[in-house]
């Protein structure tokens, strides 16, 4: 029998006041957002993780609203990437992995640590670290 995965909604962000929706509800709850590229093969793989992660996840369709994936960037304080996993809480980012590193088992530990509390997740060696502060990377 395989473990049951929570039901998850995708939601789209296609413009800025999405985006400013998100930051308001991450006061309230941790926000997932993925930075997607649906024509990148390594953002396909990263797309396959966010599907077994089971809590809701916002999408942007970097290839789409390029411009909006560079205005998160510079209101996060993230530098853009894709594929690109960023957990906003308390209306700003406490963690972001990109590429190889966006797995279900990293992006759940990160949002429910931030749920605890609304504090920066514990990260386990090779995560990224990123904040609107100085960027630093654990090795």
């Amino acid at each position: 029998m395989h473990d049951a995965v929570p039901r998850q909604r995708t939601i789209a962000v296609t413009a800025t006041s999405d985006f400013d929706d998100l930051l308001l509800r991450s006061h309230r709850e941790p926000v997932l957002l993925f930075k997607h590229d649906p024509y990148c093969s390594i953002s396909a793989a990263a797309h396959r993780e966010m599907g077994r992660v089971g809590a809701d996840v916002a999408i942007v369709d970097v290839a789409r609203y390029d411009r909006l994936g560079q205005a998160i960037a510079a209101r996060t304080g993230v530098q853009h990437q894709s594929p690109q996993v960023i957990v906003l809480r308390d209306g700003r980012s406490v963690w972001s992995a990109s590429h190889f590193m966006i797995s279900a088992e990293s992006v759940r530990r990160a949002v429910d640590e931030a749920a605890l509390t609304g504090v920066r997740p514990q990260v386990a060696a090779g995560d990224e670290v990123r904040s609107a502060r100085p960027r630093w990377k654990l090795w």
